[in-house]
């Protein structure tokens, strides 16, 4: 959901980046604040100016912007009848929750305008009216959207007035977007207050809720429960169960008006008991099991349980098939976390954004009020930083002595504690019920289990998906809508969506055309080889006897950087170690997962290693084009047991990402590789001692890294011609 109202938002500022022929422009100065006094008045007074020159081509965004323009004119009738227009012209395409919400937010405004009824009062009887009419599919897109926060859209609002604060005028793209977000912002601040009442009225009038379910489990633990049933129903249904430690209430009434049973059971301790009770990950298998038995005994189950989540709740779905339960037939997961291996590290190089993550979800009441702070944790990440402490202090640095985080940093192996959360090694072979999994820009969790379940069951009914993160003119995928399809095609005997023809699909970034393959091997069609850059002559021209080498040193005491911003994708992450093939005469496809092989003598006993895929154009503009594969030297063979280097010894490493590609790079392109000490201030700092990495500090970096690198060191592109 996050995802979706990030996208929205993405549209929502870019959507008139080329609605005006003409540039106007026009005189502005920014408000104070979002919420200055005279807002509403400077609004106004741009839309005036704006509304009697704007024009596009597209009509369905011309009237959803000239909408907007009058409403920020205070014309709320003109704004209700363009809405009306809107909608009609979109009558026959699927159901729009957000913009049914602005047509009767602009109706109530209406309506209220004219004195007759206060804008509660209005928008709760144009609500009923207009949504009473819809099924309950379509009237869950609607609730749905009636309870999505308005931070997201203050955010956008704000961002949007940054843009132009300090200006003294903007062009008609900008005032138009500038005026659109500020809408969304009104509309849903209005909204917030009635959502609550509004979708539990909608509730109870579809659907047969209970809220508060109490489950025990076999340890004596209530697993506290949210359950909806379609009040139509005539017989007994499957079930969808999200079990997770996010607050979803909306999942189970989505499940619901499906046709399912909704199921929404969250993480022991969550709900009522003190605050520390949360242990991420520990018993969430056994607990769901539990919950999985109780629900194919109750009257309305027809004793089939499917699982879905994204996230912690993707991770919790196998989990609970750890140990099959027979009433579970299929699980289905968008970005699973993968405990010990995709989080609470990466690489098995721990993250600070993960003790972020144990503050605020660690826990069973609310989170700490600055724990939103993005501020405060950049601070705290500079500071730790800056002092070179060992890693293990920085939970303490942040006021958290006893967080979960610090038991983790006990095992940066995937040991026991991490093995026993999940399926591992034959347990996956025992896992025979369908599985789809869908993989977005971070597919580290994904691809674990996905390529686990394989290797040890290989005929598993298991479909991926890999979502794409570019922004090509495409139509962005619906996760929620394909797993509701999916799901139908395994409950209900539904065609499976063509989306999902072949065991791995994918849309290659920068194009609009889906591939469906076999598996991830079938995504490349050869393998192209990258050698690093070497000196190939010795002085005087002549060719030099001994192995090419070139050396990279990098000092870890240096704190020179701790003010720079993380790199972007536009050029190279940092200096480092460069492989590069020669510009490609015709279009070239990456696809699937990069290997290698690296020689090498360093003069420590482990390193963290970053290695980052780019395009460079002919024109010489960069451009990353996977995310980068972060990994610790002393793991790179195994995930269980740790291998330290051989100081001051020449010897190879062969790893394998934990991350799959996939780009078409453009003729008279290169692909670059950049590899790198991994060395920055917002995850641990691996010092070369060959200690535990978390009690190194800043004093074992007296010495700094040298590596040397041998020109048969190589990286292993899979790549389609």
């Amino acid at each position: 959901m996050k995802r979706l109202i990030g996208a929205w938002l993405l549209g929502l500022l870019c959507a008139t980046a080329h609605a005006a022929q003409d540039r106007q422009v026009f005189g502005f100065a920014a408000p104070a604040s979002i919420d200055a006094p005279d807002v509403p008045a400077v609004m106004r007074d741009l839309a005036e100016r704006v509304l009697p020159v704007y024009q596009d081509e597209n009509t369905d965004r011309y009237l959803a912007n000239l909408s907007a323009l009058q409403w920020a004119d205070s014309n709320y009738k003109a704004a209700q009848d363009t809405r009306r227009t809107l909608r009609e012209r979109r009558a026959d395409g699927p159901l729009d929750g957000q913009a049914l919400l602005f047509d009767v937010y602009a109706r109530a405004r209406t309506v209220e305008a004219t004195g007759s009824a206060t804008f509660a009062q209005a928008f709760t009887q144009s609500f009923h009216e207009l949504v009473g009419t819809l099924d309950d599919l379509d009237a869950s897109a609607v609730t749905n959207s009636l309870e999505r926060p308005p931070p997201p859209f203050r955010d956008a609002w704000r961002q949007a007035l940054d843009r132009a604060r300090g200006k003294t005028s903007i062009e008609l793209p900008e005032a138009t977007a500038l005026i659109r977000a500020y809408f969304a912002y009104e509309a849903y601040r209005q909204l917030a207050p009635l959502a609550a009442t509004l979708g539990a009225d909608e509730d109870r009038r579809r659907y047969a809720v209970d809220d508060d379910v109490r489950i025990a489990t076999p340890a004596g633990i209530a697993i506290h429960a949210r359950i909806v049933r379609p009040k139509r129903a005539a017989a007994k249904l499957p079930t969808l169960l999200e079990f997770t430690l996010m607050p979803s209430p909306a999942d189970a009434r989505v499940s619901a008006a499906h046709g399912y049973v909704g199921v929404v059971a969250y993480t022991r301790g969550k709900f009522g008991t003190p605050d520390g009770a949360v242990v991420p990950f520990r018993y969430d298998g056994v607990d769901a099991r539990a919950v999985i038995r109780w629900i194919a005994k109750q009257p309305w189950s027809d004793g089939r349980v499917g699982m879905y989540g994204d996230d912690y709740a993707g991770f919790a779905a196998w989990a609970a098939t750890k140990s099959l339960p027979n009433a579970l037939k299929a699980i289905a997961t968008f970005e699973p976390l993968a405990p010990g291996i995709s989080f609470p590290m990466q690489g098995h190089i721990f993250v600070n954004e993960a003790l972020r993550w144990a503050t605020v979800h660690a826990r069973a009441g609310a989170a700490p009020a600055d724990a939103d702070d993005d501020a405060r944790w950049q601070a705290l990440d500079r500071q730790w930083y800056e002092s070179g402490r060992p890693y293990r202090d920085l939970a303490p640095m942040a006021g958290l002595p006893r967080s979960v985080f610090r038991d983790w940093l006990h095992h940066p192996s995937y040991d026991h504690y991490w093995q026993r959360t999940g399926p591992f090694e034959k347990e996956f072979a025992r896992i025979g019920i369908p599985v789809l999994t869908i993989a977005g820009c971070d597919t580290g969790g994904a691809l674990h289990f996905y390529r686990e379940h394989l290797r040890y069951r290989p005929a598993a009914d298991h479909t991926l998906l890999l979502r794409p993160c570019d922004a090509a003119p495409a139509t962005p995928i619906d996760v929620q809508t394909l797993r509701y399809q999916w799901f139908d095609h395994v409950f209900k005997n539904a065609a499976k969506p063509a989306l999902l023809a072949d065991r791995v699909n994918y849309r290659m970034p920068g194009t609009s055309e889906w591939r469906h393959v076999p598996s991830l091997a079938a995504m490349a069609n050869g393998m192209l080889k990258l050698y690093p850059a070497m000196p190939a002559v010795a002085a005087g021209g002549a060719k030099s006897a001994a192995p090419a080498t070139i050396t990279q040193t990098v000092d870890l005491a240096d704190r020179g950087d701790a003010a720079q911003a993380p790199p972007g994708d536009d050029v190279p992450a940092r200096d480092g170690l460069k492989f590069s093939s020669e510009a490609f005469p015709q279009a070239v496809e990456v696809g699937g997962i990069v290997g290698g092989e690296l020689d090498f003598i360093i003069n420590k006993y482990d390193v963290d290693l970053d290695l980052t895929l780019y395009e460079q154009h002919a024109d010489g503009r960069w451009l990353r084009i996977a995310e980068p594969h972060r990994f610790r030297a002393s793991y790179a063979r195994d995930d269980v047991d740790r291998h330290l280097l051989k100081a001051g010894v020449r010897q190879k490493l062969a790893f394998t990402s934990g991350r799959i590609a996939a780009h078409r790079l453009a003729a008279g392109s290169r692909l670059v590789a950049v590899l790198a000490v991994d060395k920055r201030r917002d995850r641990q700092i691996n010092y070369g001692a060959g200690n535990d990495v978390s009690v190194e500090s800043i004093a074992d970096a007296k010495v700094p890294v040298e590596i040397r690198w041998y020109g048969d060191s190589h990286l292993d592109i899979p790549v389609r011609r």
